[in-house]
């Protein structure tokens, strides 16, 4: 990921000494338990131990004879090391260090990303308990419904989240895994207590089965969480977007006094943020879809995942991490213009009170057919004719004859929405 749209805190997690420390991690711990198994002298592991280092350089100056980056690793530390690195990567393949490792290192910027849902959750559930009692227009197929309030429309959000966090939760710990078990998986040189030691050390579980690879389910099922997380900051940030529009101006993302929105017309303040955010998370759907078709691999193993892993678990996470960071300082100073909410509220007559009416029509014995034909008729008319639905109720005498003047009131009260609020916050934040 271009370092434009990364954040310090999850670039490092996937920086190449970051990586090779992983590597060298799981090697130790290979090491240690050769040492348990009875399979390497003990003062040559404390050599092993002690020596073991390696220069970034110097890795990517043999890996550019050998072709090989493992092997250029293993061949780094032999040079640190001396005659005892004889036993480093005893019996191990390739793929027992590099997936085991990245299992490690998914689990480092699995903690990053947990806490950017935490942080926006957060705000989420502060700026909806602040506006619970907000009321706004509530649209569907982009037209008013009824109104419901500020709140509610950001404690959609926060249940998704609390359900996106349960989704990554599990995907990561799908991940807690390593594998120690050789060519093809079937442990033909050493026995899977090796395999149980080292990922005992690592904090680990072995892989229930594996070939030579960790079977690539379980990336996919953490590439595919990370882009439904991108799908719901893509959600939060449409509907800003939505809401910014000069026709709305309901809402809008921050603006700094000396932020510029446009290089033509000053008058400018644009979605920027928001729109930053969709983009991004079309690229994590993108991934989503790499990392399926990562998941079929010839026989025991090939590597036609291996270099698009490499592109698209730290770019998907850096982007996802990226992408909280943004969407929180959205939601945590977002602009609410409620005064724009209520005009906008108004533009529609009160013709939202159509359903209410027609239950109180359907409740007096009116068939419900019947009770809709007089009640489209007057908020048709009332939104053609720009006058308020309650005025043209009250010219109708069908619907007069069986309404009384307190139970008019009662419809054309706007409490139960705020009421309703009420009720809905008890049940999602308890």
């Amino acid at each position: 990921m271009i370092s434009r749209y990364s954040r310090d805190v999850m670039a490092q997690i996937w920086e190449q000494e970051a990586k090779f420390n992983k590597w060298l991690d799981v090697e130790i711990a290979a090491c240690a338990a050769h040492v348990k198994l009875g399979n390497i002298p003990e003062d040559d592991f404390k050599i092993i131990k002690e020596k073991a280092a390696f220069s970034v350089d110097r890795i990517n100056e043999i890996e550019a004879e050998v072709n090989h980056d493992v092997i250029a690793f293993t061949t780094a530390l032999a040079e640190h090391i001396g005659p005892s690195s004889r036993f480093v990567h005893m019996g191990l393949t390739s793929t027992d260090v590099v997936d085991t490792a990245l299992c490690l290192l998914i689990q480092d910027a699995g903690k990053v990303l947990l806490e950017g849902i935490d942080t926006l959750s957060a705000s989420l559930k502060k700026q909806a308990e602040k506006h619970k009692h907000t009321l706004c227009m509530g649209r569907t197929h982009g037209v008013h419904a009824e109104p419901t309030t500020f709140g509610l429309k950001l404690t959609v959000y926060y249940a998704e989240m609390q359900r996106n966090r349960t989704r990554l939760v599990d995907a990561i710990e799908g991940l807690r895994i390593g594998l120690v078990s050789g060519a093809v998986g079937n442990f033909a040189h050493y026995p899977p207590e090796l395999e149980a030691l080292v990922c005992k050390e690592l904090g680990l579980e072995p892989a229930p089965v594996s070939t030579q690879t960790l079977q690539r389910d379980r990336h996919a099922d953490l590439i595919s969480t990370i882009a439904i997380i991108g799908g719901t900051l893509d959600k939060i940030a449409t509907e800003v977007r939505a809401l910014q529009k000069t026709e709305f101006n309901e809402a809008q993302e921050p603006f700094s006094s000396k932020q510029k929105g446009s290089s033509a017309m000053p008058h400018k303040r644009n979605p920027i943020t928001c729109e930053r955010v969709s983009g991004l998370a079309r690229v994590l759907r993108g991934y989503a879809v790499t990392a399926f078709e990562n998941q079929p691999l010839w026989h025991e193993r090939d590597i036609s995942h291996s270099g698009a892993e490499r592109v698209i678990i730290p770019d998907a996470t850096i982007a996802l991490d990226y992408m909280m960071h943004l969407m929180n300082r959205v939601i945590k100073d977002i602009v609410v213009n409620k005064d724009a909410m209520q005009r906008n509220i108004e533009a529609s007559y009160n013709i939202f009170f159509s359903q209410p009416l027609l239950l109180r029509l359907v409740n007096k014995g009116i068939t419900r057919e019947d009770g809709y034909r007089m009640v489209q008729r007057n908020a048709l008319a009332a939104f053609d004719e720009k006058v308020s639905f309650e005025s043209k109720i009250r010219t109708d005498d069908a619907i007069m004859n069986v309404m009384s003047e307190a139970e008019l009131a009662e419809l054309f009260s706007f409490d139960r929405y705020k009421e309703h609020a009420d009720a809905i916050f008890k049940r999602v934040y308890n």
